[in-house]
């Protein structure tokens, strides 16, 4: 069993801090934690944009807190999120994703990704076995 703290995670390198200053991101379950999948907690902060596109993962995002919105690059569709809201980027969606409010957001990715990555200029992660 694996029991984790959000706050203790974030006094360790499971911290994750954006290159932007957008977002961060608590990584409390990783690849090397034998899962399946990785989960993390992410907080989008207000006032910002963030271009994504998982190429190599799938990524189910549910907001806790918080309010923005997300949209669909190969056709500009926009969807509001707020709390209690669940997007899926089930197609390797390319996407924006904004914030009016700062959103707490709970993220689970398959595959798992290590904590190591780095959002590439497209804003995508490598493949699993280039990191």
């Amino acid at each position: 069993m694996i029991v984790r703290n959000i706050e203790e995670a974030r006094q360790s390198e499971r911290l994750v801090n954006s290159e932007t200053g957008s977002w961060d991101s608590t990584r409390l379950l990783l690849a090397s934690d034998g899962g399946g999948f990785s989960f993390h907690i992410t907080r989008i902060y207000a006032g910002t944009e963030t271009h994504i596109h998982y190429k190599h993962h799938f990524e189910s995002v549910y907001c806790m807190e918080g309010e923005g919105e997300v949209e669909t690059v190969a056709d500009g569709k926009i969807w509001p999120i707020k709390p209690g809201d669940i997007y899926i980027l089930d197609q390797n969606d390319e996407h924006l994703l904004r914030a009016t409010k700062t959103m707490h957001l709970a993220c689970v990715f398959t595959p798992p990704i290590t904590g190591k990555e780095v959002h590439r200029e497209d804003g995508s992660y490598a493949p699993a076995d280039d990191t």
